[in-house]
């Protein structure tokens, strides 16, 4: 039976990581992945995803270009070569986890893991010894009752990224980020696409400013997004299929050629034999505490699996800190409301910390600033002007307690953000720091100086609220 110090189950972003650092911190380790190292996001989310937005992007840029004094002729999009490109780039990341974990000692073992003690794993009919355990196995689509993927018509974003062409007309289950991005990469190759979401927002899980304008954007492409609408059923008739949708009192129905299931995601437990090892889990989600270390002691989880903030970068650092923990070294303790959270369309949604409601509601004084692309010079030059950067505040302090930002590209300024929450840092610091001129991070620190209605490029009423 072979041993190791660290045996890691599942390598995903957090998993790949967490076996990186523990090596790192000198320990023997083992990654267990039953498919490709990088986990559904590097292989079929995160990266692939963000490849065809780019082409997204400039098909766009191609449609417009008379705007730039620049004559294309006719031209035609091939949705097929941008999957292509998109399968060339996951490659090539997959290929360099593979040989960051080679290069750190990391062994490597395709098959799929199970507990079968505490302290022991099953692979490949083969068991495997291990001091400590981390479980980051994540999470796989969270399916509509009733609805069942067949991957021509009815798909989750799995297959949706593998499809290489666009679905004349398509209807998305679920306003979230994988939705909306998904919305705009279909809609820049022409796509008819509707977007059905539950409750009463796009993207509602941000700031309902935010919300608002990602509504407007989304309606001046043609993009028809019905909120506070329930799907019924999903009737497939050969390559089309019915969704039948309920809004209040109104029933109404919707033919598409593609249906996208992107309701959220379900923990990924199944078949990993927690019991045997005695792992307890709340709403099938594996506890934790704030050392990543589940009810047993050796046993760590982190990523997706836990519940606890389903994204790549959070899954990464939970996957640091559990690998540190278990070798001994102090850790800090995550802030999951101070974690960034980007969705990826044109315009883009980036944000961190609380929205303004969610600041009351937690008892915060608060006050808000707000800043238009429409008055930034970078903004005006390269012709981006849509959205706004938004700053929340504690009155009393000043301390920033989110940020909350749409506008082209304005992911960018996402790590500034979260280097100030981290820093926790007052709107008079972000409004003195020396912003480059011209830049989109500008806006952060016109949006922080309008907290006090000090912004210098828009009139002072507009500033202040």
């Amino acid at each position: 039976m072979d041993s190791y110090d660290v045996a890691v189950i599942g390598g995903g972003p957090g998993g790949y990581v967490a076996a990186i650092r523990a090596a790192q911190l000198g320990k023997k380790v083992v990654l267990f992945e039953k498919e490709r190292v990088g986990g559904l996001c590097l292989n079929w989310g995160c990266i692939p995803s963000k490849a065809l937005l780019r082409n997204a992007d400039v098909v766009n840029l191609v449609r417009d270009s008379a705007t730039w004094g620049i004559s294309t002729g006719e031209t035609t999009f091939d949705f097929g070569a941008a999957v292509d490109r998109s399968r060339q780039v996951v490659d090539r990341l997959v290929g360099g986890v593979e040989g960051l974990l080679k290069d750190n000692g990391v062994t490597v073992i395709a098959g799929e893991a199970s507990f079968s003690g505490a302290r022991q794993i099953s692979c490949n009919e083969e068991t495997y010894e291990a001091e400590a355990i981390i479980i980051g196995t994540g999470a796989t689509t969270r399916m509509l009752p009733g609805v069942e993927i067949d991957g021509t018509v009815i798909l989750t974003s799995r297959e949706a990224l593998a499809r290489k062409d666009v679905p004349q007309k398509a209807v998305i289950i679920g306003a979230g980020p994988v939705g909306i991005e998904f919305a705009h990469i279909w809609a820049s190759y022409g796509a008819e696409v509707t977007v059905v979401e539950m409750l009463d927002a796009v993207l509602p899980l941000e700031d309902p400013e935010v919300s608002r304008q990602m509504a407007r954007s989304l309606a001046n492409r043609g993009i028809d997004c019905n909120v506070g609408t329930r799907v019924e059923s999903v009737t497939v008739n050969g390559t089309t299929a019915t969704v039948s949708t309920t809004k209040g009192d109104d029933t109404s129905t919707i033919e598409a050629d593609a249906v996208l299931v992107a309701v959220g995601f379900i923990p990924h437990t199944e078949g990993l034999n927690l019991e045997s090892a005695g792992v307890a889990t709340e709403r099938g989600f594996i506890a934790i505490d704030d050392e990543m270390r589940t009810n047993v002691d050796g046993i760590y989880a982190i990523g997706d699996v836990t519940g606890k903030l389903m994204l790549a970068h959070v899954a990464m650092q939970q996957g640091v800190i559990a690998a540190e923990h278990l070798a001994g070294e102090a850790v800090t303790t995550l802030d999951y409301i101070q974690m960034p959270r980007a969705t990826f369309a044109q315009p883009q949604v980036g944000s961190i910390g609380y929205t303004e409601g969610a600041a009351k509601a937690a008892g915060f004084e608060v006050e808000t600033g707000k800043f238009p692309f429409a008055a930034l010079g970078k903004a005006i030059a390269v012709g981006e002007t849509e959205g706004f950067v938004k700053v929340v505040a504690e009155k009393s302090t000043g301390q920033l307690l989110g940020i909350h930002m749409i506008g082209h590209d304005v992911n960018d300024l996402l790590g500034e953000a979260s280097l100030a929450a981290l820093l926790e840092s007052t709107t008079r610091e972000m409004g003195f720091a020396v912003h480059a001129h011209p830049t989109l991070a500008e806006a952060l620190k016109e949006a922080a100086l309008a907290v006090d209605g000090e912004a210098i490029h828009i009139a002072r009423r507009r500033a202040a609220r």
